[in-house]
């Protein structure tokens, strides 16, 4: 196959019937924006829980921004650098197409749990304990060795994995969405590389993919000759996007919601400063490697200096209207970040990263970081965020109390799922474990459907009977 029929090949043939019209990745983008998965992200949180207010951001808004930075930027790429085009290229996955950037942007939160970040970290806490609560039995009144036991955990961890965000992108997209008589989307090979942030097996990296998704992946990435680790230009740009957003978008919606006061006072208050270099010194981003706690609030000083001083610049441009001011800082931070993108060679790889002078702008990379870590300290460890992830926890957990007796739940699951479950059940390699369905189940609620069936098992009736689930 030629380069456009590896990027454009997918894992079924593709039954089109009559139409002929639509191109490619014109078909992956129509997939996605009509499947369900992408409708349940108005219903996700973003930083704010869903529902709590018109203005701020969800999931779905969320990414619709990053769409449309990611293809902005791409189309800016193309202009600098006429090598990415799909005709020019030498290579499969050294190819900027804003079509396919722009699907990959649009699914990279199919993933997300309800209640955020909050969903992920508990949903992946439950499949922990009950990894080692399975290890404890099968280990019971066995004198294993401690090779034999590092075995034992190793098969069990194997057979129920993890759960991860990213990870469960795929499972949606390659397995839980349904098309005619195929599990999945069945999307263009360029278009699942192009969404793959972390390309690994969930083996090696807590990050990586389930078994039954990474073994497509990993089938592509052999037949495109990618290198170890390495990610396509796409998913390179598309993750980039995604940091801009966030560290732009968050913080409007921060400043809207008064969580974040544009003076001196609150940004230069050495408590938030010490909080943002705190959450630099975990993040582990390379460009932060041998930065001491001193050196990385030099730089906090400086970007938030900068922050204020370019509201002071907008503010009397703006009429001294402070609706008016807060979009078009944020405007600024993107247009500037935007603006810094660029190609570059990254030792037997390339690299897609902000530039200056024909090398890696670390220094752009730092600040980005740094707003994203200060969106995070004035919103995340807000009071009321904190005890609306208390809560949320608290449901997760309670969820999968009531789910995961198969014996006892499943007169409480949706029909679909029992019969997809049984179906699995009969194949030769089955994807599911009871558990690891119950996992998938909750984990593509909405905040407010997981509220409801919440209180519909343990608290307050909502709705009726004759309520469509």
């Amino acid at each position: 196959m030629n380069i456009q029929e590896l990027r454009q090949h997918r894992q079924f043939q593709d039954n089109t019937g009559q139409e002929t019209s639509r191109a490619t990745y014109e078909r992956d983008y129509s997939r996605l924006i009509h499947s369900p998965t992408f409708r349940r992200l108005q219903g996700k949180s973003q930083v704010f829980g869903a529902g709590t207010g018109d203005y701020y951001r969800t999931r779905l808004t969320h990414s619709l921004e990053v769409a449309q930075i990611a293809r902005e930027a791409a189309r800016s790429l193309l202009r600098a650098y006429p090598s990415v085009a799909t005709e020019a290229a030498e290579h499969p996955g050294l190819i900027i197409d804003p079509e396919v950037v722009e699907c990959a942007a649009i699914c990279h939160d199919f993933g997300h749990p309800p209640f955020g970040h909050k969903g992920e970290e508990v949903l992946d806490g439950i499949l922990d304990n009950l990894i080692e609560e399975k290890t404890k039995q099968a280990l019971k009144g066995h004198k294993a060795g401690a090779e034999k036991a590092v075995q034992i955990r190793e098969a069990i961890r194997r057979k129920y994995e993890h759960f991860e965000g990213n990870a469960h992108n795929f499972r949606l997209m390659m397995f839980l969405e349904k098309r005619e008589n195929l599990d999945g989307l069945n999307l263009s090979d360029a278009v699942l590389l192009g969404t793959n942030k972390y390309p690994y097996p969930g083996t090696e990296n807590k990050k990586g993919m389930y078994q039954h998704e990474w073994a497509y992946i990993s089938e592509i990435r052999d037949r495109w000759g990618m290198p170890a680790g390495t990610k396509t230009f796409e998913a390179q740009l598309m993750d980039l996007c995604d940091d801009i957003a966030y560290s732009a978008h968050d913080l409007e919606d921060g400043i809207k919601a008064g969580k974040i006061e544009v003076h001196e006072h609150f940004l230069f208050d050495s408590n938030i400063q010490r909080l943002i270099v705190e959450k630099i010194l975990t993040l582990g981003d390379v460009f932060w490697s041998n930065w001491t706690p001193d050196l990385i609030q030099i730089k906090v000083e400086e970007v938030l200096t900068s922050f204020l001083n370019i509201w002071k610049t907008k503010m009397p441009i703006c009429n001294h209207d402070y609706s008016r001011t807060r979009r078009e800082v944020k405007a600024y931070w993107v247009s500037l970040f935007v603006g810094s993108l660029g190609v570059i060679e990254d030792d037997e790889w390339h690299k897609v990263t902000f530039v200056r002078e024909g090398h890696e702008d670390e220094d752009m990379l730092r600040t980005v970081s740094v707003l994203k870590s200060f969106a995070w300290v004035t919103m995340i460890r807000d009071l009321r965020v904190q005890r609306l992830q208390k809560r949320s926890a608290w449901v997760i957990k309670r969820l999968w109390d009531a789910f995961v007796d198969p014996v006892t739940s499943k007169s409480i699951i949706p029909g679909d799922w029992l019969r997809r479950f049984d179906r699995d059940q009969q194949k030769e390699h089955s994807i599911w474990t009871w558990e690891h369905m119950i996992i998938d189940y909750i984990a593509g609620m909405t905040d407010a459907y997981a509220e409801k069936i919440y209180n519909e098992l343990y608290g307050l009736k909502v709705g009726t009977i004759y309520d469509l689930d």
